[in-house]
Order: C-alpha cells, then structure tokens, then sequence
C-alpha cells in the first residue's frame, strides 16, 4: 500500500510540475491577443500590408468616432481592404501610433483589447484616442473581428 501511495504522490508531483513549467513557458491568451494587436502597428510603422492584413479576420470591420466643429458625432466607417492598400501605399511620414495602458479581457473565444493611443506621423503628433480591438480565436490563433476607435487632437494626456 506504501507503494502505491509514494507512486502516486510522485505522479501527481510530476504532473504539476509538467503543468507549471509549459504554463511558464506558453503565452497566455492574454499575451497572444496582444501580441496581435503589437503587430498590426508594427506592420503600420514598417509600410507591411502583408503583415497588417494578416491580423484580421475576412469578415473585420472599422469604424471611427469622432466630434465635428460643430461638436456632433462623426460616424466613419471603413474597409479593411482600403486600410490595408492604404499601409501598402508609399507614404511620406511614418504612421506611428503608441499605445499604453492597454486592458485585455478574455472569455473563452473572445478577446477584447481596450487600448489608448497617441499617433504620430514621423514625429509629429497627430491625434489620440482609444482603440477598441475585438478579437476572436481561431484555428490559427487570434485575428481582429471590429475596431472601433475614437479620434481627437485635444484633451491628449
């Protein structure tokens, strides 16, 4: 009976241990949704279309809130397709856009990225904002579903 016990008290010890150390060493959701998000602007700093539509999801859509002069919300929606030929295109200034801050939710499937931002073309700042990422997990890892961000040029932390 001894036996049995010490066989099975170094079996569980082995389990948890083979547990701790690949939960160590694989990302977790949180880290890869992300690390998707990091490379979508990594692609928009480098001019890599490629890179950039390889985040979203074919169904993925973008929209862009904002006030006009006469404070009234401005609705933008736009394509991924227009986006990604956009990133592609030679531009003269660098689109640079920071985020900080950023809060990751999870539930099964879903990922949502809530992330400030600052963005940048060159050196300049342009405007800021915050980004809204909804992600879903597929087969092949994470991709962007919906962006919805809001624009502003004042009231920038």
């Amino acid at each position: 009976m001894k036996r049995i016990s010490h066989f099975l008290t170094l079996a569980l010890l082995a389990n948890t241990l083979s547990y701790a150390a690949n939960a160590a060493t694989r990302p977790s959701d949180e880290t890869d949704a992300r690390q998707v998000v990091d490379k979508l602007f990594d692609g928009m700093r480098n001019g890599d279309s490629t890179a950039v539509r390889s985040v979203f999801t074919k169904q993925c859509t973008l929209t862009s809130i904002s006030k006009n002069a006469a404070d009234s919300t401005v609705v933008h929606k736009g394509t991924v397709d227009s986006f990604v030929k956009a990133v592609g295109t030679p531009h003269k200034d660098k689109w640079d856009e920071r985020i900080y801050e950023v809060k990751v939710s999870i539930d099964g499937p879903m990922a949502v990225v809530w992330a400030p931002y600052k963005f940048y073309l060159g050196d300049k700042f342009s405007h800021c904002g915050v980004n809204v990422f909804n992600l879903i997990k597929t087969n092949t890892g994470w991709k962007i579903n919906d962006i919805t961000d809001t624009r502003r040029k004042d009231a920038c932390p």
